[in-house]
């Protein structure tokens, strides 16, 4: 109250004690609570969406059972957590998570739309995703056998397995389509910022993808010791892996728009 009647009535003081100002000049006072005054209503109209979104139960829910289904991700990260570890099943989850950041982009854009009517570039991006998980059924069946745990190469390839799992989801055209359709469900009718909330939205779909995946492989790491000294466990556990990249390879090209 003092502060704002000093303001008004142009009359000089010095408020160095109230959040740190340098000067006591009226025109500079009243710029500086203009810019605290834009800063406030920023962070409480971040702090309204993250509210909203954040604690709504369908949205939560709904993601929550998206998340959980097996899908591609999901078989990466599991069979990374289950022949190379722990770690490298969080670099697996991290580079699946960070192939979804593209399809949420461009469904807060817009472009997915773009995808759906261009049959072209549907048919090419999953030919595409199709071909690569193929070639990743290809070569898990052939180090079918020739696999060693903890080998220094493995410890050294985060990065590859990173970004296997980043091209395993943003070759699949299916994950654009899907969020253009799943995120406006939740988006507030009478909002006045739909692509912030969307934009939110995705960002905690995008921490509960990583954390879920996260899971899935640490959980695959902890039956690991059980066929790690199995040799006819490991080579079986590896054909069926390669078996259902390749089914799910085949079944992305075959998908209809």
């Amino acid at each position: 109250m003092v502060l704002k009647w000093c303001v008004m009535k142009k009359i000089p003081c010095n408020f160095n004690w109230v959040w740190g100002f340098k000067s006591s000049h009226p025109d500079q006072l009243m710029t500086r609570v203009s810019g605290f005054s834009e800063t406030f209503f920023i962070l409480w109209t971040w702090l309204h969406f993250m509210r909203k979104t954040m604690f709504n139960p369908e949205f939560l829910i709904t993601s929550l059972v998206v998340v959980l289904i097996p899908g591609t991700g999901v078989i990466y990260t599991v069979s990374t957590g289950l022949f190379l570890g722990w770690r490298a099943s969080i670099a697996a989850a991290f580079g699946c998570t960070a192939g979804i950041i593209p399809h949420l982009s461009a469904s807060i854009l817009g472009l997915s739309a773009i995808l759906h009517m261009s049959a072209v570039a549907f048919q090419a991006m999953k030919y595409a995703g199709g071909i690569y998980l193929l070639y990743l059924a290809w070569s898990m069946w052939r180090e079918t056998g020739m696999l060693k745990f903890n080998s220094p190469s493995h410890k050294n390839s985060f990065r590859q397995i990173t970004t296997r799992g980043f091209l395993i989801n943003i070759l699949n055209p299916k994950l654009s389509i899907f969020f253009l359709a799943f995120l406006p469900l939740f988006v507030s009718s009478n909002t006045s910022a739909p692509i912030f909330e969307m934009f939110l939205l995705s960002i905690v779909f995008m921490a509960m993808t990583l954390i879920v995946f996260i899971l899935y492989g640490i959980s695959a790491n902890g039956i690991r010791r059980y066929v790690i000294n199995s040799p006819r466990v490991i080579t079986r556990l590896q054909r069926s892996f390669a078996a259902i990249f390749a089914v799910l390879g085949v079944k992305l090209a075959m998908t209809d728009q």
